[in-house]
């Protein structure tokens, strides 16, 4: 039975999350019911991450088993001619039965994109966080650095979370100012549920002048959320890229969206390892 790995890009302003929901719209169920339409039999996905409400993807990875014998072209096509305007398939490969979308990743990147301007956005409302104060992003920066590293992230993880541990390997965590923007850039082995939300929203306390340079630091061993800040909004906030093994041969950085802008940062990872979206 083929395994088929796409790759999708997706605005998630009107759909629930990612997760195919009893109640509400998910992302996975408008993928899982074009790709039954394309294979003329019931498909289901099993993504890398699952992301939230609002949240958005210029590279989500994902795969499903099927019966259908259909080339690359035709899952793409077909997906997309059924899939609403708000989700793309970029790209699909046939791989090995050993690839997993979720559990064979090796790390996942993230970034978190913030207007910081005056005026309250209007075509951006629901693609960026709208800070109007001015944000010092190279403090930003320098106090995001405590965070690398593996760490009990307690402070950064949801009350509703449910993960086992709260322990994962932050690789690597950037700030920049491009133009406009403020710009986080985060890759990890895995995150927990709101993990870069929380630490976008301890980061831009930070950029504001409320807190110092070394709270983020305080926060993180104080393994407590009630004590870890506010929630940055979902809006701002984008899957980039999933790093596999090698031997995958997943497409890399000429298949990811222009937006959101500037170079997303390449992940650290060990040599050799291929990159699907960095």
């Amino acid at each position: 039975m083929p395994r088929i790995a796409l790759g999708l890009e997706y605005d998630g302003s009107a759909f629930a999350g990612w997760q195919l929901q009893q109640h509400a719209r998910g992302i996975q169920s408008d993928v899982q019911s074009a790709l039954s339409l394309v294979a003329d039999e019931s498909i289901s996905v099993i993504a890398a991450g699952r992301t939230d409400a609002g949240v958005h993807a210029t590279m989500q990875v994902v795969h499903f088993d099927t019966t259908a014998r259909r080339d690359e072209r035709s899952w793409c096509l077909g997906s997309n001619t059924n899939l609403p305007d708000s989700i793309s398939v970029l790209w699909a490969r046939e791989v090995s039965g050993e690839f997993h979308a979720r559990f064979g990743a090796l790390s996942r990147s993230y970034r978190y994109v913030i207007l910081n301007v005056q005026h309250r956005p209007a075509l951006l409302r629901e693609r960026v966080c709208w800070i109007r104060e001015p944000l010092d992003a190279g403090l930003m920066h320098q106090a995001a650095q405590s965070l690398i590293g593996r760490h009990d992230f307690s402070s950064f993880r949801a009350a509703e979370c449910q993960s086992p541990t709260p322990v994962r390997n932050l690789m690597n965590i950037r700030v920049t100012r491009l133009n406009e923007c403020v710009v986080i850039d985060v890759t990890a082995n895995a995150f927990l549920h709101h993990m870069v939300r929380n630490i976008a929203g301890v980061l831009i306390a930070v950029g504001r002048g409320k807190q110092d340079v070394n709270w983020p630091q305080q926060v993180l061993e104080w393994r407590d959320r009630a004590r870890g800040g506010v929630t940055a909004v979902a809006s701002g906030l984008y899957l980039v890229g999933v790093q596999y093994p090698p031997e995958f041969a997943l497409p890399g950085p000429a298949s990811v969206s222009t937006w959101p802008p500037g170079p997303v940062l390449a992940p650290t990872a060990p040599d050799g390892v291929a990159t699907a979206g960095i």
